[in-house]
């Protein structure tokens, strides 16, 4: 409606500036088609009797000669006494008119042009300071509000646009209803949330939903960014707040959404100015605002975090964020339906099923689902064919899980063959090992930071893991190592595995610290704690106890160590037949490697990376729902896994 106003403001502006412009432009200018003479052509056209009469009027000569055509002179501003004996000589009529009277307003326009040009000059320059029409960016816009209004016919988002979420939607549905239709509500006297946390992790969809809340419900739409409030000024963000809300209340019922608002909704009194901080002052305001004295009738907060731990309480408590819906990571059939809404942009060959890729993305959210058929058409616009087909979707899938592959990258023939055995002992242990997850894929392709890529799936959607599934990770990721040491000797071992020595470390300090795995240690939680107000990590456990988790710990991996080793020892020609594949191949899925694994001859391969023809996925990849867990060993420096 803001905007609606200022633009008729202006139109009516513009149009008085042409009316006085026209005025000025008719009166200064009156088209003519009488004949210009000199004065020296009409003396002599006076002196030669071929005219008719002439009109002076001050120092114009209008006439018009004896053959019909009319004409103007000009006198010049000097005294000339025979003009009027010439023109009675020659019998001319002679006529005079009144001296013309002065335009007042031409007059005024002139004179006060030059102030109008400094007027004009100054309210340019305080309308940029200002930050333009809008009202936004200028010096002097501090205390304004930044977030901008999204009237409900500029909102096309519907809940049908929203997969994956259903929880979520069922939540938020009361919203809708209750922006709809208020007096449903308020007559058994309920009271809608004033405020919504939505709470995920990144990609999940919260602003999505938001986007979608208010293009259902029909109402305007406030969308600003908690970093937006906060300036290097004190009191800048609690006057932003101020003014937000004042503009929404003039459009209630409506929705504010913020987004990212731990950026201005953190714990309180960690600030180096105290009382006075900046932060503080606005996240102050926005309380007040949310549930102080004054009702907000009619405008419902929305907020997205992925943070809401680091949230001040007073933010979450009845009145404010009384409400948090959980938009979590979608499970095998939210991917699905999240690919067929996405798969509508993009022509599809016939042999995709949203059904196997939703089995073959575990772990993805919303936006990974988004770029993966984004990736898939570019990849099929790229090698010109007329549809995405199921090839696409898997090389866009191996190239955002397993990174990019570096085809370019001159690899030694020494280099390659230390990767393959490297990546056939992951893939060799994590085959054998009771609960791993199957395997995927094997590669000795350079893919983002490493050389080659070991990749897991798992079968089903997996939410918790058993001791027996740990210890048998922990194996499978010194596999790479313990191959290069049995291949070449301790010596020959490569700095490629120090990924997986990271990884395997940190997993088994979890299972003696939080998960209560430990035999000798029990079930406690040996944490740490941080201090709000700096970075301070205090432990909440002795100095004997770290030394009996540093020895635990080390006795789990040392016992995972020796068992990947032992397998690797019974199986040294499956060993060396994996790496001759790899060599051959460069990469085998999940049929080579159990044809491997059975000590067959190795079939050939479905080179999806390439583009040889294939009709469907290997059979592994269309079974797994959860998260993918790659394991790489280049045998250089480096990250050397994928996630």
């Amino acid at each position: 409606m803001g905007q609606k106003t200022d633009m008729a403001k202006n139109l009516m502006l513009w149009v008085v500036i042409a009316a006085i412009l026209l005025m000025v432009f008719q009166n200064l200018h009156q088209p003519t088609s009488e004949q210009d003479l000199s004065y020296t052509d009409f003396v002599r056209q006076v002196q030669t009797g071929n005219v008719r009469e002439v009109t002076f009027q001050e120092q114009q000569i209008y006439g018009q000669l004896k053959n019909g055509e009319k004409f103007q002179a000009v006198r010049p501003n000097i005294p000339d006494n025979r003009l009027m004996d010439d023109l009675l000589q020659n019998e001319v009529i002679v006529k005079g008119r009144e001296p013309s009277e002065p335009n007042l307003l031409v007059q005024l326009l002139v004179a006060a042009f030059p102030i109008l040009i400094v007027l004009a000059v100054f309210g340019f320059v305080m309308r940029q300071m200002q930050g333009g029409l809008g009202g936004r960016g200028g010096p002097l816009s501090f205390g304004r509000s930044k977030a901008r209004l999204l009237s409900e016919n500029q909102i096309k988002m519907s809940f049908s646009d929203v997969a994956g979420i259903d929880e979520a939607k069922e939540d938020l549905q009361e919203l809708v209803q209750y922006l709809r239709d208020p007096q449903r509500f308020q007559k058994l006297g309920g009271e809608i949330p004033r405020g919504v946390l939505m709470i995920g992790p990144p990609g999940t969809g919260k602003t999505l939903m938001a986007r979608a809340i208010a293009g259902e419900a029909r109402v305007p739409f406030f969308t600003i960014s908690g970093s937006d409030f906060v300036e290097m000024f004190v009191g800048v963000g609690a006057s932003r707040v101020r003014d937000m809300f004042d503009q929404a209340k003039k459009q209630a019922p409506c929705i504010i959404f913020i987004d990212e608002i731990d950026a201005v909704g953190r714990h309180r009194g960690g600030g180096w100015g105290g009382g006075n901080d900046e932060r503080e002052q606005t996240l102050n305001q926005m309380l007040v605002e949310m549930d102080g004295f004054e009702g907000n009738e009619g405008v419902i907060v929305i907020a997205a975090t992925n943070r809401p731990d680091v949230l001040d309480h007073a933010l979450l408590r009845p009145g404010r964020f009384d409400r948090q819906v959980h938009v979590s990571l979608p499970d095998i059939r939210g991917r699905e339906q999240i690919l067929e809404v996405h798969m509508r942009k993009v022509p599809a060959d016939a042999s995709v099923s949203p059904a196997v890729l939703a089995r073959s993305t575990p772990g993805f959210s919303g936006a990974d689902l988004a770029n993966l058929v984004n990736e898939a058409a570019l990849v099929a616009a790229r090698r010109e064919k007329p549809a995405v087909d199921a090839e696409d979707f898997e090389f866009a899938r191996d190239k955002i899980m397993m990174g990019a592959e570096r085809r370019s990258l001159v690899m030694s023939e020494k280099e390659k063959i230390t990767t393959a055995y490297h990546e056939a002992g992951h893939a060799i242990v994590g085959f054998l090992m009771p609960e791993h997850d199957p395997i995927h894929k094997v590669t000795i392709i350079p893919r983002g930071q490493a050389l080659g890529v070991t990749m897991y799936l798992p079968e089903e959607d997996k939410y918790s893991s058993s001791r027996r599934a740990l210890l048998s990770s922990l194996c499978s990721l010194f596999g790479g190592r313990i191959a290069e040491e049995l291949i070449g000797g301790t010596d020959a071992v490569t700095t490629g595995a120090a990924n997986d020595i990271e990884r395997a470390t940190q997993l088994a300090r979890n299972m003696v610290t939080r998960w209560g795995l430990s035999d000798s240690l029990g079930p406690v939680h040996y944490g740490e704690q941080r201090a709000e107000s700096s970075n301070t990590v205090r432990l909440n456990y002795s100095p004997e106890t770290a030394d009996r988790i540093d020895r635990e710990s080390r006795q789990i991996l040392d016992q995972c160590y020796a068992r990947a080793r032992e397998i690797l020892q019974e199986n040294t020609d499956i060993l060396h037949a994996m790496k001759d594949a790899l060599i051959e191949y460069e990469t085998i899925d999940s049929q080579q490697v159990e044809d491997l694994m059975a000590r067959r001859k190795v079939r050939p391969p479905k080179d999806w990376g390439t583009g040889n023809p294939s009709t469907e996925p290997p059979a592994t990849a269309s079974k797994n729902t959860k998260s993918a867990n790659t394991d790489t060993g280049a045998p250089v420096g480096g990250p050397a896994s994928q996630h």
